[in-house]
């Protein structure tokens, strides 16, 4: 049972911008009704300038969260683009290795860097909900599906197993303080789907939003991702990705289909395709380019004896499951389901 957040700024600091004061009090007012106490570490709120401009402040936060005892879960804030940024401050004396317990640890997009980082230090994470988009969501409750596994997270400290939601939804484009208590448009979905491969198949996961990893290989948004991610060997040998799970996802910029299949490319290029047990690809946001890339999946993963799982609901489109890393899975496309067993 968790009874203790804290709430960190680790890419981001749009948490701590007075235009978004309204979603804040809606979440702080949500986690307060499940008698959770929650603590904004010391940097969490100071906002889009600071939080850029001050990587060592994001990671002594982190560091702090996972040092204090009484923070039993740490959730964070929202994404953003820069959170490599913080490796040279967790990984330069082994400053993360010394502190790191484990504990439950719950973020998406640009946050996939953290998900490697704390793999990189032996702790399994969750993938798949933050604060701002998913506890701050401003219907008059948080989305059925995204709140039943955020439930069960807080109260049993794992997720059991995750099924597809029956519905998506089209993302807000207000988010002022007129949108809320404004549901959004929601339409049928259709469940996972098997591209390639055999429908059931076991191992632990890890991965997140393809933009974030593809960033790990390519300088194009940050003229030094490559070579800071490289010197602190963040994204794992192609031996430790041997009969994993990769989990794939894209962002709110909607890549273009040519830039889709480039990222694809990337990491093909690496091997992963040639040792993985599995794929599992997110729903793309708003289902734009579903079914270019569907066939851009199919074309550029050439092992066709590897299981490709298309429209999770997890990552950018809304509602969104939890995905715990590190855990044994298994992945059931005729049952629609993939179970976790701890």
């Amino acid at each position: 049972m968790v009874n203790k957040i804290g709430i960190v700024s680790l890419s981001s600091g749009i948490l701590g911008e007075s235009f978004i004061k309204h979603e804040l009090e809606i979440g702080k007012e949500r986690l307060n009704k499940y008698g959770i106490e929650t603590e904004f570490l010391p940097n969490a709120l100071k906002g889009v300038d600071f939080i850029k401009n001050h990587p060592e402040s994001r990671a002594d936060d982190f560091l702090t969260a996972f040092k204090d005892d009484s923070i039993d879960m740490i959730l964070c804030a929202i994404g953003g683009d820069d959170t490599y940024r913080l490796l040279p401050y967790l990984f330069e004396n082994n400053e993360l290795e010394n502190i790191v317990k484990q504990k439950i640890f719950l973020g998406f997009s640009d946050t996939t860097i953290n998900h490697f980082m704390l793999n990189k230090v032996g702790i399994r994470t969750f993938y798949g909900q933050a604060f701002l988009t998913d506890v701050c969501e401003l219907s008059n409750e948080m989305l059925p599906y995204t709140k039943k596994y955020f439930e069960e997270l807080i109260t049993t400290g794992k997720i059991k197993e995750v099924r597809p939601s029956d519905v998506w939804y089209q993302e807000r484009e207000d988010f002022s303080e007129n949108a809320v208590g404004t549901d959004m448009e929601k339409y049928p979905n259709t469940g996972f789907e098997l591209l390639s491969g055999k429908p059931v198949f076991k191992g632990k996961i890890l991965g997140g939003c393809l933009e974030s990893i593809y960033d790990i290989f390519d300088n194009t948004r940050f003229n030094d991702t490559v070579s800071v991610c490289s010197k602190y060997n963040l994204f794992p040998k192609l031996e430790d990705w041997k009969n994993k799970i990769l989990l794939l996802e894209t962002s709110e910029e909607k890549p273009a289909p040519e830039l889709f299949r480039k990222m694809i490319n990337t990491i093909k290029k690496y091997g992963i395709f040639d040792v993985l047990s599995g794929v599992l690809v997110g729903k793309p946001q708003n289902e734009t380019y579903y079914d270019e890339y569907r066939k851009i999946l199919l074309e550029e993963i050439s092992n066709k004896d590897l299981s490709v799982v298309y429209n999770l609901n997890i990552g950018h489109a809304t509602p969104r499951c939890i995905i715990p890393f590190g855990v044994d899975a298994e992945v059931d496309v005729c049952r629609q389901v993939i179970v976790f067993n701890y």
